[in-house]
């Protein structure tokens, strides 16, 4: 052949019969022209695949480099492209759990969808971690439809002095007050829900009417006499389901989409909530006493804002009646998963640990002499027993069991590791709350009793709550709820739980985790079955806020 042959003329005198050519040389069957410049193409889409394979373990295998010359702990080889997200779908107790098992307490790498992971374990590198939030070090990681869903401004995006600000502002909803008007809510709303549960019969998977349970007392709680329209109401609580499958469907938002779906649910909610916010400053102005979350804050931002007239600034930006409603609904949302699992993970363990039960019977017999009378702050203060087990069930089972963060730049981890920009830093609260413990596998509600004082000696490494400028601010008010719940439960119920094969896993992740299964057998008790076939008790709905435009 010429030196001047093009590559096509060549393709054709290689490929066609004749001519001498190769494949008659060779008695293979004769072949279209142009076959070759396909094969050529999929040599270099090959090629370029197994590149970027090999590119990739490579700077894997940089990125695990510590100083001295060791590699971070963790599997051998990523999963080309995808990395461990296979495994964590299939299998996400044993995935986590491996994954622990590479370095506890330590800290180990993973790989996830082409981004390099650290996977934390030590609860002093969780705590450093967790010390962390602004653009120029770590911010939360939050899911890719997370600015769609919960909104650009959301609390979770929020960093720096208007961060700051507003954290400040949060400290007078969880005032002793406050906390004190929450329970009798709270009271009111379990009691009507239990009354329907023991009317079910046979054996029910509880989760889902815990959720309902839950949902209706932050919706009673946080904006309750604000949310007197049936229908209203009703379409509030379809947004936030439509916001929650959003988080579970595929990342693309557009109409029809459940994406789409959650904002539009968000920015009905937030419309919502915009107009109670008025509402609520309307009748702090005038004097009324708070009688909800919202009430308490409206009364806040009302003395900032005459606090920066008096100074002539501008007021805060998160006292307006917008940012207030973004605000409360970011409460309603967070409240709910976290909340509903620690009332599940109660109710399932009080069943498998019928000792700790009858304590909680004892304590509540002594500080409740009447069982249908109302629980009051007071009370609930009563409840030392009570609390400890409470506290027991969110060290044992976190429900948020990681908070995961991205490396806005080289964050140093340790002295001797320093993790690349745009790490995935999934600091362990599971990990860490197994940490210092007294056999911290075993449920032992004493270890937080007054004479052992674990929860004191230990507190570094109980990060339920989170740590740093993230700190849950609502750690009290959930506290007391779940005190609450189980109190009203073990005088009001009798229940057992069936354990399936599947809870060999011990609990599954939603995206917060939950037991494998929740079958749940429920009965009024012989001392509250009156007060059920009579429909109420003498809490009644006592602790139920009045719903009435008139208030204002």
């Amino acid at each position: 052949m010429s030196c001047n042959t093009t590559d096509h003329e060549r393709d054709q005198a290689w490929a066609m019969p004749g001519h001498g050519s190769l494949w008659d040389f060779l008695g293979l069957p004769h072949r279209e022209p142009g076959w070759l410049t396909t094969a050529k193409l999929v040599i270099c889409a090959v090629s370029v695949v197994l590149a970027y394979v090999l590119w990739e373990q490579m700077r894997f295998t940089i990125c695990r480099f510590r100083s001295g010359g060791k590699l971070v702990p963790g599997p051998r080889f990523a999963v080309p492209f995808i990395g461990c997200v296979a495994q964590m779908v299939m299998d996400p107790y044993k995935f986590w759990e491996d994954q622990r098992k590479f370095s506890f307490p330590g800290f180990s790498w993973n790989s996830m969808i082409g981004r390099f992971m650290i996977f934390t374990t030590d609860a002093d590198i969780s705590r450093h971690v967790f010390n962390f939030n602004d653009p120029e070090t770590l911010f939360m990681a939050v899911h890719p439809s997370g600015k769609n869903i919960l909104g650009p401004t959301n609390l979770a995006f929020m960093h720096g002095k208007p961060h700051q600000a507003i954290r400040k502002s949060f400290l007078s909803l969880f005032t002793r007050k406050a906390l004190a008007t929450y329970v009798e809510t709270q009271d009111g709303v379990i009691r009507r829900h239990l009354a329907e549960w023991v009317k079910l019969e046979g054996e029910q998977e509880i989760r889902p009417f815990i959720r309902d349970m839950n949902a209706t007392t932050s919706q009673e709680v946080f904006a309750g006499p604000y949310l007197t329209d049936p229908e209203e109401r009703e379409k509030f609580s379809d947004a936030f389901r439509h916001m929650t499958d959003g988080f579970l469907a595929f990342p693309i938002c557009l109409p029809g989409t459940a994406v789409w779906k959650g904002k539009q649910g968000r920015l009905f909610i937030v419309s919502v909530l915009e107009k109670a916010s008025k509402l609520a400053k309307a009748n702090m102005k005038a004097g009324r006493e708070p009688r909800c979350l919202l009430d308490f804050w409206a009364q806040r931002c009302l003395e900032e804002v005459a606090e920066a007239e008096v100074v002539g600034v501008a007021p805060a930006a998160h006292t307006s009646d917008h940012a207030m409603a973004e605000t409360v609904m970011d409460f309603l949302f967070a409240s709910q998963d976290a909340s509903t699992a620690s009332l599940v993970w109660t109710t399932c363990l009080m069943a498998e640990y019928p000792d700790v039960l009858a304590k909680v019977r004892e304590e509540q017999a002594r500080v409740r002499p009447d069982p249908d009378a109302l629980v009051t702050g007071a009370v609930l203060a009563e409840m030392t027993y009570t609390r400890q087990v409470v506290k027991e069930v969110l060290r044992f089972r976190p429900p948020a069991p990681m908070v995961p963060q991205i490396a806005q730049k080289d964050f140093q981890l340790t002295d001797d590791y320093k993790a690349p920009k745009g790490t995935l830093i999934m600091p362990s609260i599971v990990a860490a709350n197994m940490q210092g413990f007294t056999d911290p596998l075993t449920f032992d509600p004493d270890r937080f009793s007054p004479e052992r004082k674990e929860d004191i000696r230990h507190a570094k490494n109980f990060l339920t709550f989170g740590h740093g400028p993230h700190y849950c601010v609502g750690k009290e008010y959930a506290i007391n709820h779940l005190t609450c719940y189980l109190a009203i439960l073990s005088t009001s119920c009798d229940w057992t739980r069936r354990r399936t094969c599947s809870d060999a896993s011990n609990w599954q992740y939603l995206p917060t985790i939950y037991p494998a299964t929740s079958l749940v057998t429920l009965a009024a008790r012989t001392t509250a079955a009156a007060q059920y076939r009579g429909g109420g008790s003498k809490a009644g709905n006592a602790g139920l806020p009045v719903a009435s435009s008139a208030a204002v």
